[in-house]
């Protein structure tokens, strides 16, 4: 008898409509699986053949073929478990064959029967859509039926799906979690307020949180570069209903999605260590998978003591900070990520750490300075819009009683200054001020006579480069919007000029 039920493969960020075929024929007992599967998808035989028989079906001992069209796809994971098993049952026709018909099977099975999630849920859900009704884990079901026009059935076992299937038990369809319009920042633990000092760097991150502008912090060891990257987070916009859509899509292929939460609400931020390899960092390996920089898709991605990263790791970044994806290319596919992401860096002005220090003195010479530096490519330095010092806080300002401003003040302006970029750039499909074609910024960062005669001034003298031409003008754009100021004045233009300190000490 032949058999066709409908699962799904995940390629990249999509998911793709799997036919799995199954004939079951005599001769000698046999099973085999055809059409690109991984070695994953191979074990599924041995995983089928002990769910049906642990949970009271007898297994065929005949020649059993299962093909998985199309064939030129390649297909990994083990979510083609739970069709393939009730393909076998639909081929000895324990199911009927039109109870199949439209339905999609999702779920890797334990040897006892029981169903398993896997990732990709979210992926699948959008394929699903107003198509087929899908039967999938219980975990699998609430993050799948959070996309409106989807029927998603929560089944724990193999016999409760072959009951369903068959018209002897009915499931409700699965509530999916509520999505807002849009999610405020739950970052109540890493507030601005318990910052002491740092009042330049804290006004830097506020530009940067308006503008979705990337950021490099300098400073000696304890100035608090990473307390103050931490929580940049919590004075982001709130996530629309869109970003909240895109980020938990990439999080549920990663399979990186916690149980009982289907959703991620608040904005990512993703620290990796600086061992990290390329593939880990940009996305890719032999079975590819988003990176680092995708999973802080609509978040932030901070890279501590970034001078220490590998110099090729670093370079990669270069074209996902640009175009706000990343591209990983194969013999057989081209899979693209999203990236749109904020790059906070932070590193020691020099080797010791300790240069421009007041309170200690530094070791290094000016060539081992320069070389310490260099490791940072100036293609990369020119994409980080801003750079600021972060010296250590005196001490009397440590043990000060003055009250701080919180996250949620700041928040507020950085809020309304999104909102003005969202209004001017309607027409242009641009949502800060930081993602500004060279179009965009001819139209809308005009400079008076006096503001473009200073940026000339700066640019001759810190030798910019046409690229950090561009972005001291989207800085005093954001800078701009901050003051509800529609034209850009000598003043914007002055205080984002004073945030490119690295180029400044270029000069050792």
């Amino acid at each position: 008898m032949l058999a066709k039920v409908l699962s799904t493969a995940l390629v990249g960020l999509d998911a793709y409509l799997i036919e799995v075929e199954v004939d079951i024929s005599g001769g000698l007992p046999q099973f085999s699986v055809v059409g690109l599967p991984d070695a994953t998808v191979r074990e599924s035989r041995d995983r089928v053949r002990s769910a049906l028989k642990n949970t009271g079906f007898s297994f065929p001992i005949k020649k059993i073929t299962i093909n998985l069209a199309p064939a030129d796809l390649k297909k990994e994971g083990s979510g083609l478990d739970l069709a393939m098993a009730i393909g076998i049952l639909v081929a000895e026709e324990v199911i009927p064959h039109d109870a199949v018909k439209n339905c999609v099977l999702v779920g890797e099975l334990s040897l006892d029967g029981r169903i398993k999630p896997v990732p990709g849920a979210l992926s699948v859900a959008l394929l699903c859509r107003k198509r087929y009704a899908l039967l999938t884990s219980p975990e699998n079901a609430g993050e799948a039926a959070v996309v409106e026009g989807v029927d998603a059935y929560a089944v724990y076992t193999l016999p409760e799906v072959v009951e369903f299937l068959t018209g002897r038990r009915t499931i409700a369809v699965s509530q999916g979690a509520h999505l807002p319009l849009s999610v405020v920042p739950d970052h109540d633990d890493e507030d601005f307020a318990d910052v002491k000092g740092q009042g330049h760097a804290k006004r830097a991150l506020e530009v940067a949180a308006a503008g979705g502008h990337n950021i490099l912090m300098i400073g000696p060891p304890g100035s608090g570069k990473t307390m103050l990257a931490r929580r940049l987070p919590g004075i982001l916009p709130p996530m629309e209903r869109e970003e909240v859509i895109e980020t938990t899509r990439v999080h549920s292929v990663a399979g990186l999605l916690s149980t009982g939460r289907p959703l991620v609400t608040t904005r990512p931020f993703r620290a990796p260590h600086h061992s990290i390899s390329d593939a880990g960092l940009i996305g890719g390996g032999a079975v590819p998978k988003p990176g680092e920089v995708s999973l802080a898709h609509h978040g932030v991605l901070f890279l501590d003591e970034i001078l220490e990263f590998k110099r090729h790791v670093l370079d990669g970044l270069r074209q996902p900070l640009e175009d706000g994806h990343v591209t990983v290319t194969r013999v057989n596919a081209s899979l693209q990520y999203p990236a749109g992401v904020m790059l906070v860096a932070a590193m020691n002005p020099c080797p010791c750490g300790y240069y421009g220090d007041r309170g200690r003195e530094c070791l290094c010479t000016p060539h081992q300075i320069r070389r310490y530096r260099g490791r940072l490519s100036g293609p990369l330095l020119d994409r980080l819009d801003i750079h600021i010092d972060v010296p250590p806080v005196p001490v009397r300002e440590l043990g000060g009683e003055a009250s701080q401003e919180t996250s949620a003040a700041i928040r507020a302006r950085v809020t309304a200054a999104r909102a003005r970029q969202a209004a001017r750039y309607r027409q242009d499909g641009v949502f800060s001020n930081a993602r500004l074609k060279p179009r965009h910024v001819k139209k809308y960062c005009l400079l008076d006579q006096d503001s473009h005669e200073l940026i000339e001034r700066a640019t001759a003298k810190l030798g910019l480069s046409a690229r950090a031409y561009g972005r001291i003008l989207r800085v005093a754009r954001t800078i701009a919007d901050l003051a509800d100021c529609e034209s850009i004045q000598s003043t914007h233009v002055a205080e984002a000029i004073q945030y490119r300190s690295f180029d400044r000490h270029n000069d050792l």
